[in-house]
């Protein structure tokens, strides 16, 4: 395989080296990957995870289990008041 980098990249991945971290460049480009892949796998069980409570709220909703947001919303209001006057 050969790679493109720009010469930022590899000036970076040179720094990362001259640190003795890592022995060589090969080494800077697999712990990226290794990374990024991992970043991958995080974001898409966040998402699984997301799409999961998201399935859980409209099977509630189709369960007539949904609250009446004009009517949440007005008894925020009145409690926002209702404090607002205690003072």
């Amino acid at each position: 395989m050969n790679v493109s980098l720009t010469p930022e990249l590899e000036q970076r991945i040179a720094d990362k080296v001259s640190t003795g971290l890592y022995t060589t460049a090969s080494e800077v480009v697999r712990e990226a990957l290794r990374l990024l892949f991992e970043a991958d796998e995080t974001r898409d069980r966040l998402k699984a995870r997301l799409n999961a409570e998201i399935q859980v709220g409209l099977d509630q909703l189709d369960r007539g289990e949904g609250l009446d947001g004009a009517a949440v919303f007005d008894e925020v209001g009145a409690l926002i008041k209702a404090r607002r006057a205690a003072r």
